[in-house]
């Protein structure tokens, strides 16, 4: 069953195993659970990333955890889960795009 990164009604879950959970905290102090957050709280506005969609959709998430921190998420779905990619703290341009299209769920 495939599914479309936008349709976030078929979500049942994250995919993490030792290859992702601690990548993005060694990399950029953010852990796994902070990253969930952003998905669970509004407003939250995914884009598809075409450019770098080979094989499986590939979407692009921003959105706020509980602390009011903007985070960037890339992912794909692997089956009804959500498999982090990449995710960081928002740059200052992504912050104004975010602010800008944030009542825009799905550009």
């Amino acid at each position: 069953m495939e599914f479309d990164c936008l349709d976030t009604e078929a979500v049942s879950g994250f995919d993490w195993d030792d290859g992702n959970v601690y990548k993005n905290e060694k990399k950029h102090g953010l852990n796994y659970k902070l990253i969930e957050e952003i998905f669970f709280n509004e407003p939250l506005l995914i884009v598809e990333d075409f450019q770098h969609s080979e094989g499986e959709c590939r979407c692009v998430a921003y959105g706020k955890d509980d602390k009011n921190n903007k985070i960037m998420v890339v992912f794909t779905l692997r089956d009804t889960r959500i498999r982090v990619i990449s995710a960081r703290e928002m740059t200052k341009k992504e912050k104004n795009f975010y602010e800008i299209n944030k009542n825009n769920p799905y550009l």
